[in-house]
C-alpha cells in the first residue's frame, strides 16, 4: 500500500511551455514550496484523450462561453461579427475545440504533485487564467505576456503555459485520466 503524502493535483505544462524549454523552471517553483512530484511524463496526447479532459458538457460550454463573451465585450470586439454567434453555449463549444487543438498540438509535460493543500497552493502559484492579468510572482505573471485580447482576435485558445486542477474533485478525475496507479510513487 502506498502511503498518502497529502492532497494531489495534476499540472500540465502545455505545448507553449514545453516549446519554450521552461519545464524545469516551472517544476522547480513547485518543489521549492515543498510540493513533491508523485508522477511525471512527457507525452503527446491525441484529441480523444484531450476531449476527456475538456468535457463535452453544456454547462461547461455555457460557463466558458460567458467568460469569453465578457472578454469580447471588455475589449470592444463584436462576437457576432468575429465568431458568428453571441450564444454562450456555441462560443463555449468553439473554445473547447480550440483548447483541444492546442493541447494536442505538441508535447505536454504532465505531472502529479502532492502535499497538504496542493490544489489551492498550485492555483495560487500559477495565477489567473489570463497571463496579462497575472501578478508578478505567479508562473503566468512571470513567464507569459499573453492576453485574452490576443487570443480572442486570433480565434484561438489562450496560451497560458500550464493547466492545474481547479478543485479536489477535478484533481481526482484528472489523476485517473492522466496517470495509471503504477506510475504514481510515494517517497
Amino acid at each position: 500500500m502506498k502511503k498518502k503524502l497529502g492532497d494531489y493535483t495534476v499540472v500540465l505544462v502545455k505545448p507553449d511551455g514545453v516549446e519554450r524549454g521552461i519545464i524545469g523552471e516551472l517544476v522547480t517553483r513547485f518543489e521549492k514550496v515543498g510540493l513533491k512530484i508523485a508522477a511525471a511524463k512527457l507525452i503527446w496526447v491525441d484529441k480523444t484523450h484531450v476531449g476527456k479532459h475538456y468535457k463535452d458538457d453544456k454547462n461547461y460550454h455555457k460557463s466558458v462561453g460567458l467568460r469569453t463573451l465578457e472578454n469580447y465585450k471588455k475589449y470592444g470586439i463584436d462576437s457576432k461579427e468575429n465568431l458568428g454567434t453571441k450564444d454562450p453555449v456555441k462560443v463555449g463549444e468553439m473554445v473547447r475545440k480550440w483548447n483541444m487543438e492546442f493541447l494536442s498540438s505538441g508535447p505536454v509535460f504532465a505531472f502529479l504533485l502532492t502535499g497538504m493543500g496542493a490544489v489551492e497552493i498550485v492555483r495560487k502559484m500559477i495565477g489567473p487564467t489570463y497571463p496579462a492579468d497575472a501578478p508578478p510572482g505567479t508562473l503566468r505573471g512571470d513567464y507569459s505576456l499573453e492576453s485574452a485580447y490576443n487570443a480572442n482576435v486570433s480565434k484561438r485558445t489562450i496560451r497560458n503555459l500550464v493547466h492545474a486542477s481547479g478543485t479536489k474533485e477535478e484533481a481526482v478525475f484528472e489523476r485517473k485520466l492522466w496517470f495509471k496507479e503504477e506510475e504514481i510513487y510515494s517517497y
